[in-house]
């Protein structure tokens, strides 16, 4: 057993000083002092090997020291063991098992950056922003990201228990929860008002840009015409995959610069433009976002509101603005390295700044009989007056017939949609005017 473990570090330190014969002959005298560091790693490693007080796994000390040396870069650069390098090609699909939650290190702490909507995590309640502090039993003072994950998911019909602090409770609250196999619906969309549709993407995925172009066309079926306006629902999107972020805009652009990217290496350099081709038609649009739209959302939000496409509404993003490269590693492992920076067509770092909105609107919870003026109907032995019958043939509208109790309860989404009303009752009493 002991020659074996013996022979797991001559492999790994044979990798590390071939890495640095290789750096030493790509960069020459400057990476010197890497090859002493390495010479001062190996010597520790040995002495950890022979003296500890009790005989240690020569990979679990590998391991820990990659993940040591990832962890002084960024919450968002890992070592990824088998288990996580599969769960990570799963979770682009849209299934995996879990609480359904997308998580970040933040200022040294495990942070919500939202939770994936219709999912334990949605439905308990827990917030983009809320700090875990206990993961079961276990702190997660000093856990890395793919620790947590690791603790997180789990086999449907399990239990998961975290502890979370969130702004304005007095103390962390603790939230049961059962795993489930989550399902993520990259698009959904409906129409809510005559010509007016609404489009949510959960999550960044290998179709999410179909699943858009599918949606769009069922709109403009179901509304018997094309859209006079758009609701994109980016709040709670934890981000995903860049391509699909650009294809997305490109949706909605017909030219111009959508995002580029800036790193060290020439290939992390990257410029990405809309095209004519298959651009939907000029009609106003309205981006959602909140704290908890991240990363792609961004990359939306961001290049939509510098080409002055669409009016952002709601509250400040996340502020995800680095890109991970997935680099496949031997046995399917992988690492995920931050290489890059992303930038909006103005030139705006999306990084720990996030996208401003345009027009800021905190959700409140609106109540039937709440924030009510007092009127003229209010008086005892006020005048009635009979309303004219409508003409024959047409209808009365109902209000909000298209929308669910929830919908009108949210009150960003209908501060969006009277902003989208008010566009086209403008467009109405123009074209009058001009008749």
């Amino acid at each position: 057993m002991m020659k074996h473990k013996k022979s797991l570090v001559a492999t790994g330190m044979a990798l590390i000083f071939l890495l640095a014969g290789v750096m030493l002959g790509h960069a020459g005298a400057e990476k010197e002092g890497t090859y002493k560091e390495l010479r001062l790693f190996s010597e520790i490693l040995s002495i950890v090997q022979n003296n500890y007080v009790e005989e240690v796994d020569a990979r679990d000390l590998m391991v820990g020291a990659i993940n040591g040396m990832l962890a002084t870069l960024d919450p968002h650069s890992s070592f990824m063991p088998p288990d996580v390098y599969r769960e990570m090609q799963i979770d682009t699909r849209g299934e995996f098992g879990g609480i359904g939650i997308e998580i970040t290190i933040r200022d040294d702490v495990l942070t919500i950056v939202s939770p994936i909507e219709d999912t334990p995590a949605f439905r308990a309640g827990l917030e983009a922003g809320d700090q875990i502090v206990k993961i079961g039993d276990k702190s997660t003072k000093g856990m890395s990201l793919v620790e947590a994950v690791s603790l997180m998911r789990g086999h449907k019909g399990t239990k998961l228990t975290i502890t979370i602090l969130r702004e304005g409770l007095d103390k962390p609250k603790e939230y049961s929860l059962m795993r489930e196999i989550i399902k993520i619906e990259s698009v959904k969309a409906k129409v809510l008002d005559k010509g007016i549709g609404y489009v949510r993407i959960a999550q960044f995925q290998e179709q999410t840009a179909a699943d858009l172009h599918g949606s769009l066309a069922r709109l403009k079926k179901d509304g018997g015409s094309d859209l006079n306006g758009l609701i994109l629902d980016l709040r709670n999107d934890p981000g995903g995959l860049l391509d699909q972020a650009v294809e997305v805009s490109d949706t909605f652009l017909s030219t111009g610069l959508i995002v580029y990217t800036e790193g060290r290496e020439e290939g992390s350099r990257m410029k990405f433009f809309a095209t004519p081709e298959g651009t939907e038609n000029d009609y106003p649009m309205v981006v959602l976002i909140n704290g908890g739209s991240a990363s792609a959302a961004e990359i939306v939000a961001g290049a939509l509101q510098d080409h002055h496409r669409a009016v952002i509404m709601g509250t400040p993003s996340f502020g995800k603005g680095s890109v991970q490269t997935i680099i496949p590693l031997e046995k399917d492992m992988g690492l995920r390295l931050t290489t890059a920076l992303y930038f909006t067509p103005a030139g705006r770092s999306i990084q720990a700044k996030g996208i401003v909105p345009d027009i800021e609107v905190f959700p409140v919870q609106i109540k039937e009989g709440e924030n009510r003026f007092f009127r003229e109907e209010n008086f005892a032995n006020h005048l009635e007056v009979a309303q004219p019958a409508a003409p024959a043939g047409k209808a009365a509208d109902k209000k909000d017939a298209l929308l669910t109790p929830q919908e009108q309860n949210d009150y960003q989404l209908m501060r969006a949609l009277d902003l989208l009303k008010g566009w086209r009752l403008m467009k109405d009493i123009r074209q009058k005017g001009a008749a």
